[in-house]
């Protein structure tokens, strides 16, 4: 089944663990991004997992090789339970990754380690003028071509959007993780996303995990938002 994730997008470890709290038992996974970490650091992973939470450390490295591997080993240690990095820093930088993180962690559960294609705020038109080209090439193109790199290098998945998770799958196959932001409810505002879809449509079209933000933590009652995305996720 799909699992939601909720973006923890907040300024303090105190105002993120106010929204754990009032979230409860309805959701086990939880997203720590660059906003939580550059105020909070190693301490918001480490409060989470005391409460039994698991953590997607969203820092999206992208550097030279030897610096994203010393990084993804510190997130290892620290304990997070998925980290990403930028497909587009290459393939001997995401190979580095992998083993620097199988050198850490030489027995038990791996985290997995997720790959970032194309972020879903940004459009076929918004792609091209950051790579400046003009060859018909989509954002879809750029995410099957990740994706397969990603793949060949060891990395357990992306982040893409819902409406390439089928071409991603057709190139990286089932057990492929497929992270999925852009999520909005329906009759929700996309605000700075481009490439959405509701809960009940990422589910259906293969998604490991959905990632939600702040449709929920914004929400004025964040437990029942939560709570109607994991029925509409069990429902598919």
């Amino acid at each position: 089944m799909t699992e939601l994730m909720v973006a923890l997008d907040r300024d303090s470890i105190p105002l993120a663990l106010n929204v754990v709290e009032k979230l409860g038992d309805t959701v086990e996974w939880y997203k720590v991004g660059s906003q939580l970490f550059c105020c909070g650091g190693p301490d918001a992973v480490k409060e989470l997992k005391s409460r039994g939470k698991k953590v997607f450390l969203d820092l999206k490295y992208h550097d030279i090789p030897n610096t994203v591997a010393m990084a993804v080993a510190n997130a290892v240690e620290m304990g997070a339970d998925m980290v990403n990095v930028h497909a587009q820093g290459g393939e001997e930088m995401m190979a580095r990754a992998v083993a620097a993180a199988h050198a850490v962690k030489s027995s038990g559960e791996l985290p997995m380690l997720i790959a970032v294609t194309v972020l879903t705020s940004m459009d076929d038109n918004g792609l091209r003028r950051v790579m400046n080209v003009d060859d018909g090439r989509t954002a879809a193109d750029q995410v099957r071509h990740l994706a397969a790199m990603a793949a060949s290098c060891g990395m357990d998945g992306v982040v893409c959007s819902a409406h390439e998770i089928g071409l991603v799958r057709k190139v990286c196959g089932k057990t492929f993780k497929l992270v999925v932001p852009g999520i909005r409810p329906a009759g929700g505002e996309p605000g700075d996303q481009k490439r959405v879809m509701t809960p009940s449509e990422a589910a259906a079209a293969g998604a490991d995990f959905i990632v939600v933000g702040r449709p929920v933590i914004d929400s004025p009652d964040p437990a029942a938002t939560a709570r109607q995305i994991v029925s509409e996720l069990q429902s598919i």
